[in-house]
């Protein structure tokens, strides 16, 4: 079944169960259990057997640790205990306090987040997780629903990481396109000044944040965002009651000590903020031989080591401070289960999902969309519009925005230089623009997951509440890439890009007034 139209089954069985369920864990659950049989030809015991071998080799495979994921890992443990301690010492309080004086509206509040998500641009990861931790305490006390905080901190993540040169992202598609070029004997341009060209072709990141403004500025509440909204101005109640723990959410497990300050929530960060940056240069310079060039030191950090480094910077610095306060209310043990506890949730999903992400890989679903693409008979015009959907959907079955990129952008580009050479650049940021889409709507992927963390929301809430905004984008992106491939233009397809965007959700505005 591998390879084949079959492989597309348990990812579409798990989309359709978190739809109707809204139970990730059960949905990810049935899509693991279905995958691993149909690559057993449904053995019981082999089935069992693959079971256990995928869920093993997220911590350990060939003989050694599979370091990246316990670092990753460790550090949601570590960003959990961090913010039990600057709850605990009042930090997040004082900090509440201090924005409420000088941000006065909701609207205020809610550009708190989309503004830090564009400025922090180093990593998709370290953003999810750093906004939310800044962010929280604003749009808690302006009351502004965790489904759409979460959904300002994943709207602008990955979109501005991926058209960042320097970043883990930038880097990383920047030594892809290298390496396409180079296959296929193109030498107008280099690497780097071939993704600056490709930036303004990547139609969905720009339709997307585009949305992310037209819903602070007009109240574009869509679909079941508008419950989560209405739900927290009438009780106060940020988080859906009926979902239970979420991740990050201490629930009142300890009080708050009364003499915190601003600096018991900022210096953490800062020591976050810090600690990471400088592992991810430090860790650039070790793996890339001592180079100094920033596009090298980006490409080769270690970014889930940096996020370890930098949680446990920011943990010690938060533990610090709190005893340092007259008589604490809570013991340092107490205050550290509980964070750990507030970052089950999140680590139960993100395993679940890296599992499901291995079988759906083992049943080469993105070698069969792939496959498609390459034998069918493209009509140069709906190229980028073609690459787009197929991206699209690639990423949202198997979670991954990179694993979408390292199979689908030599096919895109070697298709384009065979057809029309001249489409290559936009064909290459059709991939990227479609992988970030899917990225958007996919319960299982790493950056949705960390964004529903960082924010403090329910993960299918978030993953529900984002779909339609990511689907107003691509409806925009994919009129953009169509008229892309029948004219050879970028700027007016963008135009036209944003134009509907902007169409369709002032159309919303004005329907959500009269009813």
């Amino acid at each position: 079944m591998e390879g084949t139209i079959y492989s597309l089954i348990p990812a579409l069985l798990m989309l359709i169960l978190v739809i109707a369920t809204r139970k990730v864990i059960l949905s990810l659950g049935v899509g693991i259990i279905v995958g691993v049989f149909m690559l057993t030809q449904f053995n019981l015991g082999e089935g069992f057997v693959l079971i256990w071998e995928t869920f093993s080799t997220i911590f350990y495979s060939e003989g050694e640790l599979n370091t990246g994921n316990l670092y990753l890992l460790t550090f949601l443990v570590l960003l959990g205990i961090t913010t039990a301690f600057m709850t605990a010492s009042g930090g997040s309080r004082a900090f509440g306090r201090w924005a409420i004086e000088r941000i006065k509206t909701r609207k205020g509040a809610k550009l708190v987040p989309a503004l830090l998500g564009i400025l922090i641009f180093i990593d998709d990861y370290f953003n999810a997780l750093a906004v939310g931790q800044v962010a929280r305490p604003v749009t808690d006390r302006h009351k502004i629903s965790r489904a759409q905080l979460a959904y300002y901190i994943d709207s602008t993540s990955a979109p501005i990481t991926v058209i960042s040169p320097i970043s883990s992202w930038g880097a990383y598609i920047i030594g892809t396109i290298g390496y396409i070029l180079a296959d296929n004997g193109i030498e107008n341009y280099q690497a780097l000044e071939a993704f600056i060209l490709m930036i303004p072709a990547n139609f969905y990141v720009f339709a997307a944040l585009l949305l992310v403004f037209l819903t602070i500025f007009l109240k574009l509440d869509i679909g079941s965002m508008r419950k989560h909204e209405n739900r927290a101005l009438e009780t106060g109640e940020v988080t859906n009651p009926d979902k239970g723990n979420v991740p990050g959410d201490l629930n009142d497990e300890f009080k708050e000590h009364n003499n915190g300050t601003i600096a018991h929530l900022v210096l953490p960060i800062v020591a976050l903020i810090v600690g990471t940056i400088a592992a991810m240069i430090v860790t650039g310079i070790q793996n890339g031989d001592g180079s100094t060039n920033i596009l090298d030191i980006f490409e080769n950090t270690d970014v889930n080591i940096s996020l370890f480094i930098g949680g446990l910077a920011s943990v010690l610095l938060a533990a610090v401070l709190y005893i340092k306060q007259p008589k604490p209310k809570s013991g340092l043990s107490h205050v550290t289960f509980e964070g750990i506890k507030a970052m089950l949730p999140a680590i139960y999903i993100l395993v679940f999902a890296w599992m499901i992400g291995d079988v759906i890989g083992q049943l080469e679903t993105g070698e069969y969309l792939a496959e498609r693409v390459t034998q069918s008979s493209i009509d140069t015009a709906y190229l980028p519009f073609l690459l787009f959907i197929v991206s699209g959907f690639m990423a949202l079955s198997t979670g991954t925005s990179w694993g979408t990129f390292g199979i689908m952008l030599p096919i895109a580009g070697e298709i384009a230089a065979v057809t029309d050479v001249n489409l290559v650049l936009p064909a290459l940021a059709a991939v990227l623009a479609g992988s970030v889409f899917g990225d958007h709507c996919s319960p299982i992927s790493d950056t949705t997951i960390l964004s529903s963390t960082g924010a403090g929301a329910n993960h299918i809430d978030h993953v529900l509440t984002q779909l339609p905004y990511a689907l107003i984008a691509a409806l925009g992106a994919s009129i953009g890439y169509l008229l892309l491939g029948l004219t050879g233009q970028v700027m007016l397809p963008l135009l036209l890009t944003l134009a509907v965007v902007f169409v369709v959700g002032i159309s919303i505005h004005l329907l959500n007034r009269r009813t």
